[in-house]
């Protein structure tokens, strides 16, 4: 299982933006759709989907988080028609943030947000190797911006299979950005490559709860560490969640609860949901009474 996993937030449309993904991409499969029911958001599908092999989960649990373009995802292509055929299907009934083109740092790329609101740096990787194709693009903004190597050090430093791969700055003032600024940061974290930039121009979006990373946990020993390294608002945790103390959402979660959700009768499965849905951090041995009707 991979430590890390990217978590999308739907209104209703997980299960339709799963199928609309998958269809984009080589590679990429759903592997399962579940509901849970009685929620305080009511049911919930729940779809675990792969995109050219890389791990994703999406939720429909009602219209209380939006996506922004503060978090995005690269796809790195090899070709420029695979650029374009990619592009073609993404644009459709979306938003372009940036114009598809010639720039400094690709013959071919372009920045759209879909139909969905999800947002995508389709980019023609030239002779780079291509280790992962989809790497998600943290745009540290508003207060936060100026603070994107402190964050990749942050991360980097909690995780322990982790480090920093390359940091590019703003090597002059170019507009709101400072020099010194980070214009991309390229790092890796439990194997799964990230991006990072700040970004100091009006922007009216932040990190927010629609997209987030789950940190997949084997004991009660690293949910308590993962929780105490990056919890910094108490106000936002609930049900494994939390946010960092640049407005990132993470969950923490117990590989053990994956199982129970997977493996569980109807009758489990209902009794581990009601249980974690009073808890802030998870705990593990009281979801296994919960799993076994204790």
């Amino acid at each position: 299982m991979q430590k890390i996993v990217t978590h999308l937030w739907y209104d209703k449309e997980a299960k339709e933006a799963a199928q609309f993904y998958t269809s984009l991409i080589p590679n990429s499969k759903i592997n399962s759709i579940r509901t849970i029911h009685d929620t305080p958001t009511g049911d919930c599908d729940i779809v675990s989907f792969e995109l050219a092999g890389q791990p994703f989960m999406a939720i429909s649990a009602g219209p209380f988080f939006k996506f922004n373009p503060s978090i995005s995802f690269h796809i790195k292509c090899k070709t420029t028609d695979e650029v374009d055929a990619i592009w073609a299907k993404l644009s459709k009934d979306g938003k372009v943030l940036m114009d598809l083109g010639k720039y400094p740092f690709s013959e071919r790329y372009g920045w759209v947000q879909d139909k969905y609101g999800l947002s995508w740096q389709i980019i023609f990787a030239g002779n780079d190797p291509i280790h992962q194709k989809i790497v998600p693009v943290l745009m540290f903004t508003g207060k936060m911006a100026g603070k994107t190597e402190e964050a990749v050090n942050l991360y980097t430093s909690i995780f322990p299979n982790a480090k920093v791969n390359f940091i590019s700055r703003y090597d002059k003032d170019t507009g709101a950005d400072k020099k010194g600024t980070v214009k991309y940061a390229h790092f890796t974290m439990e194997g799964m490559e990230f991006g990072a930039m700040d970004s100091a121009h009006g922007h009216n979006f932040t990190f927010n709860e629609a997209i987030s990373f789950i940190v997949n946990c084997k004991d009660q020993k690293e949910i308590d560490y993962y929780w105490g390294k990056l919890s910094a608002d108490p106000k936002s945790e609930q049900c494994g969640w939390l946010k960092d103390k640049y407005g990132v959402s993470w969950q923490i979660v117990p590989t053990a609860m994956n199982e129970m959700m997977v493996k569980g009768s109807k009758d489990q499965v209902a009794r581990v949901t009601q249980a974690f849905l009073k808890m802030k951090k998870f705990d593990i041995d009281k979801l296994k009474k919960a799993y076994e009707g204790k």
